[in-house]
């Protein structure tokens, strides 16, 4: 890409209260006019980084330093101006810098820093979005802080059965290595397959007390994950509508005589998270 076919001000436009959500850090207050967050940059106690909305710009008074929108993701990776730019590229706006979307940090730099249950602010937002109940996302959930190069982010995490760790928030998502699927067996003898942690979540909804369950975590495990499912005689697939995971539940389906496709509960929904916030909307719940 060339610096000439870049337009800098829509550049500097992206919303920065944005941004830093999807680094993962959130206000502790905020007005019309401005956001105050914690420093990402290290541990405070108070509130010492403002954002002006008005402006769109940034300033940590603990450091004295500021700037725009690119200054902060330059001090946030270090990285490249290409790097940036993708980066901002996946905030939803009325631009593109970039074909390639925001790759979140590698889990092999991922270092989980704390364990604990769900009570941030951004993601109790985020859950309600997702029209998941606290008190559901906590019992087979939590809050997980964890740093990659020195920056610090936190998410709703599902811990697989190799003690990694499904990471979620509102604007992106992570892992922590090793990956693994996910297997909660509760001495029933039904299966559920899922391949997420939301789609897992919404399904708990209305069948969770008379079912085990399987969130595959990617579609790349399902190999794997026939050594539990071979087990069972009554299986049923809540897979994604989209051409991976119509391949995926084919796959089973031929693999698995006792295997049963319930993606004809949302045929008119990407995924059953989808179709569940639906319903609860036209309900008005």
């Amino acid at each position: 890409m060339k610096r000439e076919e870049i337009d800098w001000k829509r550049v500097r436009a992206v919303c920065i209260v944005t941004t830093m959500a999807k680094a993962g850090h959130f206000p502790s207050r905020e007005t019309n006019k401005e956001a105050w967050f914690r420093s990402p940059f290290r541990q405070e106690i108070h509130a010492s980084f403002k954002v002006s909305k008005l402006k769109n710009l940034w300033f940590d008074h603990g450091a004295g330093y500021g700037g725009n929108v690119l200054d902060l993701v330059f001090r946030f990776y270090d990285c490249r101006i290409l790097d940036a730019l993708d980066f901002l590229s996946d905030i939803p706006t009325s631009f593109s810098f970039h074909p390639q979307p925001f790759v979140p940090p590698s889990n092999t730099s991922l270092v989980v820093k704390s364990v604990n249950p769900i009570w941030h602010y951004g993601l109790k937002v985020y859950l309600k979005e997702r029209d998941i109940s606290l008190e559901t996302a906590n019992k087979y959930c939590k809050e997980v802080h964890y740093s990659c190069k020195g920056n610090h982010y936190f998410g709703i995490g599902l811990q697989n059965d190799s003690g990694g760790w499904e990471l979620r928030n509102k604007y992106f998502k992570s892992a922590s290595s090793p990956k693994d699927i996910t297997f909660l067996f509760n001495g029933c003898r039904q299966l559920v397959v899922i391949e997420g942690m939301f789609d897992f979540l919404s399904v708990t909804n209305f069948c969770h007390d008379n079912k085990s369950f399987l969130i595959l975590n990617s579609l790349s495990f399902i190999k794997n994950a026939m050594r539990y499912i071979e087990f069972f005689k009554d299986v049923e697939l809540y897979l994604d509508n989209d051409a991976a995971g119509k391949e995926a539940t084919k796959w089973l389906l031929q693999n698995h005589e006792y295997c049963i496709d319930r993606s004809y509960l949302y045929k008119e929904y990407k995924d059953i998270n989808e179709m569940y916030s639906a319903r609860k909307r036209e309900k008005g719940m």
